[in-house]
């Protein structure tokens, strides 16, 4: 069926596209919007440096672990009530994590967001594909919804600073129920129900052989970034590699399969999940540890911060926008390596900065760095659904959302591990003197320093700030360095891309 001959999105539609974006980009922000309420969570809750890293990053690990799983139990058993169900699992685990009195409560309240988050991205994808038919409405919605999605990492830090200016850090989770809400309300009234006609069995067996791979191997890749290559550390990474096998085989052998693997022996396919995935591991791994430097290291308060913070989202945008018009005349490979290539240059700016620089240089490179994350970001689905055979559009779309959560947790789990481990060594190292157990605990996290550089005599105080943010800085800039070097190797991922035309990229976008 031709565009001009498919119907056209009524206003309910166009509404109900608007209550969709909502949940979508909730789901997203909640990657990033405790960047800003990291130093207060440690000084209200006093996490150790693992417990801290699992409360920022495990939220991402369970919704990447479950979106495939969460797609396909929409088919089965509708998209709109799996949305519902989510949307209310969402908002109690908000609460839950608003109200948290340990860092054991937080984490607990994390895995359930990350439950009900993964519900809502697949859940409002596939509903706002159904909602439109006509091609040309069909990518717009589709293009608003992926803004949203991958603008909310962006936007998180940006309205936790807002929140911390007036409210406990618990806030920026309690501004998940209102939204919530209104998704329950409005919902079944614009929404119409959508699922498989023939979904096949759901793979229970299959959605917990995948989870039982994730979490194992992050677990491990956790322990190693913080004592090193042990057998306690690489023994998880063995058993999450046995159990990706037994994935990847109950995957071929099922009547009715989660995903479809085969679609990895494509290299363009392979190659674009790749690219994915590695941009938002380091744009995401990168946000914690720059809105931490700006509010501890260079003393901005919340609002302050957050408003420095805007022209990053500027930068998102501008990629999007960039990408999008030269993607008809510039091949994929070419668009996305320079997409890479420009974020790596950010993350270099950003390995510049000492304690003494001014915030500027850190905005100017993480907008460079943002930049080229919008250009990559933008091209994803269009060249999974390129790579990919048209019957498995639904399925492809899914792994690109996968890669990207999965990109974005594993980013904030080694780039924070990592630079929390040079902060600790270097504090331990070189004590200063008259600390004492003061000194211990101020070597845990930046946001203890600060705690402790307020008890303790003013002698000994100005020292140990100097000191704690000389290594933070340090471990900041090391693991720009890291990010920086990492985009840059991925751009090897972009030859896989070199069979794929601008023109078919342009035919797969009308598609969506």
């Amino acid at each position: 069926m031709t565009a001009t001959a498919s119907p056209r999105a009524t206003l309910r539609d166009w509404l109900g596209m608007a209550v969709l974006v909502l949940p979508a980009l909730l789901a997203s922000m909640d990657l990033s919007v405790l960047f800003m309420a990291s130093p207060w969570i440690s000084a209200d809750l006093a996490p150790t440096v693992s417990q801290h890293l699992w409360i920022m990053d495990i939220y991402g690990f369970m919704m990447a672990g479950l979106l495939i799983t969460m797609g396909s139990l929409g088919d089965r058993i509708g998209r709109r009530k799996l949305l519902l169900i989510g949307a209310v699992a969402f908002g109690a685990a908000s609460v839950l994590a608003a109200f948290a009195s340990s860092a054991e409560m937080l984490i607990a309240a994390r895995v359930l967001l990350g439950l009900g988050g993964a519900t809502l991205a697949p859940s409002t994808l596939s509903l706002i594909r159904g909602m439109f038919l006509d091609e040309n409405q069909r990518r717009t919605a589709v293009g608003i919804w992926t803004g949203a999605f991958t603008g909310g990492i962006a936007v998180g830090p940006i309205v936790g600073g807002l929140l911390l200016e007036h409210f406990h850090w618990g806030s920026v989770f309690l501004i998940n129920v209102p939204v919530m809400v209104l998704l329950l309300v409005l919902a079944p009234v614009l929404i119409r129900e959508a699922r498989d006609p023939n979904p096949g069995r759901f793979d229970l067996f299959g959605a917990l052989l995948s989870l039982a791979a994730v979490l194992p191997v992050i677990y491990g890749i956790k322990k190693i970034a913080e004592d090193g290559a042990h057998w306690s550390s690489l023994t998880p990474i063995a058993v999450g590699i046995v159990f990706a096998g037994l994935f990847v085989w109950r995957q071929l052998t099922a009547t009715s399969p989660m995903i479809d693997v085969r679609l990895f022996t494509r290299a363009a396919f392979t190659g674009s999940i790749l690219s994915n995935a590695i941009v938002v591991f380091a744009t995401a791994g990168m946000g914690l540890l720059a809105v931490t430097f700006m509010q501890t290291v260079l003393g901005y308060a919340p609002f302050a911060a957050a408003l420095w913070m805007l022209p990053t989202v500027a930068g998102s945008f501008i990629g999007v926008a960039l990408a999008s018009t030269l993607a008809r005349s510039i091949g994929p490979a070419l668009l996305v390596g320079a997409g890479l290539l420009t974020a790596a240059l950010g993350f270099v700016g950003v390995s510049f900065m000492t304690p003494e620089s001014h915030v500027g240089l850190l905005i100017a490179a993480y907008s460079v760095l943002t930049l080229g994350v919008g250009m990559t970001a933008t091209m994803v689905t269009s060249l999974v659904l390129t790579t990919a055979p048209p019957e498995k559009a639904g399925a492809a779309s899914a792994l690109a959302e996968t890669s990207a959560e999965f990109g974005g947790a594993l980013g904030i789990a080694l780039l924070g591990t990592l630079a929390g481990t040079i902060y600790r060594d270097t504090m331990r190292d070189n004590p200063v003197d008259g600390t004492g157990a003061a000194g211990e605990v101020a070597a845990d996290t930046i946001g203890a320093a600060v705690a402790v550089a307020g008890d303790v005599p003013d002698r000994v105080s100005g020292p140990l700030l100097q000191q704690a943010f000389d290594a933070y800085t340090h471990g900041f800039t090391v693991s720009a360095i890291v990010g920086a070097t990492v985009l840059t190797v991925a751009v090897l991922a972009t030859t896989m891309l070199r069979g794929v035309s601008a023109r078919q990229v342009a035919d797969a976008q009308e598609k969506v």
